[in-house]
């Protein structure tokens, strides 16, 4: 798989579970079935739009389709160097334009 020099795919048709799970483990993070979710969500909702959500979009999107409120706090846990950056990353999707 072709990856950019942030460990970005290239081609996000390219992904699978298992890229994300090495990718994880790169910065020893073993996925659960909350991280899963929130990838499956960034993969549904890349879909839809074309981008990345920002950090507040995708808190406040979890929420409604999750039936209950992830805190920023405890995406910051699941995913320490920033969930919609290092998420994005292990679903395979382009960095959020508003991640620096």
């Amino acid at each position: 798989m072709d990856l950019d020099d942030n460990g970005y795919l290239l081609d996000a048709g390219a992904w699978t579970r298992e890229f994300a799970r090495v990718a994880a483990a790169r910065d020893a993070i073993e996925l659960a079935d909350e991280h899963w979710q929130v990838i499956e969500f960034l993969r549904d909702y890349f879909a839809e739009y074309g981008v990345s959500p920002p950090m507040r979009v995708l808190v406040k999107a979890l929420a409604a389709r999750l039936n209950h409120a992830p805190t920023s706090r405890r995406l910051y846990q699941l995913f320490p160097d920033g969930p919609a950056k290092q998420a994005c990353k292990y679903a395979g999707l382009p960095k959020p334009v508003s991640c620096i």
